[in-house]
């Protein structure tokens, strides 16, 4: 488990409450893998609040720099979202398990979903799996046009469908109203978002490979404090914990 200590070099809001913060420093070198998370630090020495897990959503290796997209809807994230330029964030990370690229078939196209605050991975995810010659399809779902982000930019990785609840921009429903014709082609789905979301992926792609990136309130972040378990059919333990275990586990190894 490593802790850093990450300098703000921005922490600007990019949708309706959804916040762009970007750290650099020490340690951001080893966060290489896609679909692991950072358990960041809220408040100041004297803050009871927890830290916050908090997906990577992008990594300059050579600017040292880490990108995280986060939803300021309580009281913390409120507090991180009024973060300044040159303050200090203090880090454990990169934590999980994340998408294991050395499984990547580069012969078989990718589809990647996501849900609202469960978009920012698949940036990250769809870079690196762009860089190894895969062909990437999105599917982003969010409440309205307010509420979306980063459609440009996950354009320029791949072709890029939108939905919206609400009907405000693309298509109205949710992702899975969007997947049927981008599964004739048998991809590989990575996707990632609320319990909710992700059963209905895994029930839309039926018998086609992928991988669920769960997300769940944290404590600890490291597995010590079975605070976010989840029921599993193919470990003897009987469950899993999200945090060191996944957040990333194949279709059908957890019970949604």
């Amino acid at each position: 488990m490593m802790k850093h200590l990450l300098k703000v070099t921005s922490n600007t809001e990019i949708a309706r409450n959804i916040f762009e913060m970007k750290l650099t420093g020490p340690g951001v070198g080893n966060m290489t893998s896609p679909g692991q998370f950072l358990h960041v630090s809220i408040g100041n020495h004297t803050s009871k609040l927890l830290r916050r897990p908090l997906s990577i959503c992008d990594v300059d290796l050579e600017r040292e720099e880490v990108t995280l997209l986060y939803r300021a809807q309580g009281d913390g994230t409120k507090q991180l979202s009024e973060k300044q330029n040159g303050e200090l964030v203090d880090v454990l990370g990169p934590l999980g398990n994340g998408f294991n690229m050395d499984e990547v078939d580069i012969k078989r196209s990718a589809l990647l979903v996501g849900g609202g605050i469960g978009v920012p991975p698949l940036y990250y995810l769809g870079k690196q799996l762009k860089n190894t010659g895969v062909q990437v399809t999105f599917i982003l779902g969010y409440q309205s046009l307010e509420d979306s982000f980063y459609i440009d930019k996950f354009k320029e990785i791949g072709e890029t469908i939108v939905t919206t609840a609400d009907g405000s921009f693309g298509i109205k429903g949710f992702v899975t109203d969007a997947m049927e014709q981008s599964l004739k082609e048998e991809p590989v789905i990575y996707s990632v978002g609320p319990a909710v979301m992700l059963k209905a992926v895994e029930e839309k792609a039926d018998s086609l490979d992928g991988y669920l990136s769960l997300e769940e309130r944290m404590g600890c972040g490291i597995g010590a404090c079975f605070a976010c378990v989840c029921p599993t059919e193919t470990r003897k333990s009987g469950y899993v914990k999200i945090c060191s275990d996944g957040p990333v586990f194949k279709m059908g190894e957890v019970v949604l």
